[in-house]
């Protein structure tokens, strides 16, 4: 398959052969697979305090009258339920207040996180490989990159290839220029609608939700990644560090993925 590849004028300046991997079959499943893998060593372990819901002096007293000279502390017959309860004069009014077992108000958890538990999923070499050859094929179906919510209607062919001289822009307005010049206008508007979450995130340094936009592949950063970095929801990778959750965020694939010309010398 043929494709276009623009300068930064964003007009056509030649046509190429696009390499093997993108006419790879698309699997979602492996994309998923990868995905979650790829988050999951992310994931910080966290558990309970060991004694959380155990400091306490609560006990039950199981002497039955008449059978034992525990009879006078005994706390049966008293149509109680046999639960560890808290004892003493000085607080009356906690007196014979169920504490430690789990459905106890302030007791402990019957089955608490641990801090052993294994959040790390595995995925086999091959099929993480196989899942980022399906996410590069799914950017140039457009299809799936309309699915994700990208703004890609003036666009005739995808993926977006685009000469080496991309790599050279040092600025963010040079290349918001460069990509209203593609036809991607409606695709910043979109990234720039940033929407609060609801919930407590607001408080915890996440208050708004960011869209995913466009991603910028390439062999060199000689600038480029500074200036994209102050565009929301896009990102600069180099294409031996393609993965499958920069290709499918969310596990969702066909992000719309703009490519250096020489990144496809090294996808062959």
């Amino acid at each position: 398959m043929k494709v276009d590849v623009f300068d930064l004028e964003g007009k056509p300046v030649e046509k190429i052969d696009l390499p093997k991997v993108f006419s790879e079959p698309i699997r979602e499943d492996l994309i998923l697979r990868a995905v979650l893998a790829s988050q999951s060593k992310r994931r910080q372990p966290y558990g309970t305090d060991i004694l959380a819901g155990k400091r306490t002096a609560a006990h039950y007293h199981g002497g039955r009258p008449g059978r034992s000279s525990s009879k006078r502390y005994s706390m049966m017959g008293r149509e109680m339920a046999r639960l560890p309860r808290l004892h003493g004069k000085t607080v009356p009014h906690l007196s014979y207040r169920v504490r430690f077992v789990p459905q106890a108000r302030k007791g402990r958890l019957a089955h608490p996180p641990k801090i052993e538990k294994i959040w790390i999923q595995k995925i086999n070499k091959k099929e993480n490989q196989k899942a980022v050859k399906s996410a590069i094929a799914a950017t140039t179906q457009r299809e799936f990159v309309l699915k994700r919510g990208h703004k890609v209607e003036d666009i005739k062919l995808l993926p977006i290839i685009v000469e080496d001289k991309i790599q050279e822009l040092k600025k963010t307005k040079d290349i918001i220029e460069f990509l209203k010049k593609l036809g991607l206008k409606k695709e910043l508007e979109r990234i720039e609608e940033r929407k609060i979450k609801a919930g407590k995130g607001k408080a915890r340094g996440r208050k708004y939700k960011i869209k995913t936009g466009p991603l910028f592949v390439i062999t060199e950063d000689k600038g480029i990644g500074r200036a994209v970095s102050n565009l929301l929801g896009c990102n600069v990778c180099r294409v031996e560090n393609l993965s499958a959750e920069y290709l499918a965020p969310g596990a969702q694939a066909g992000r719309l993925t703009i490519f250096a010309k020489s990144s496809l010398e090294k996808l062959k």
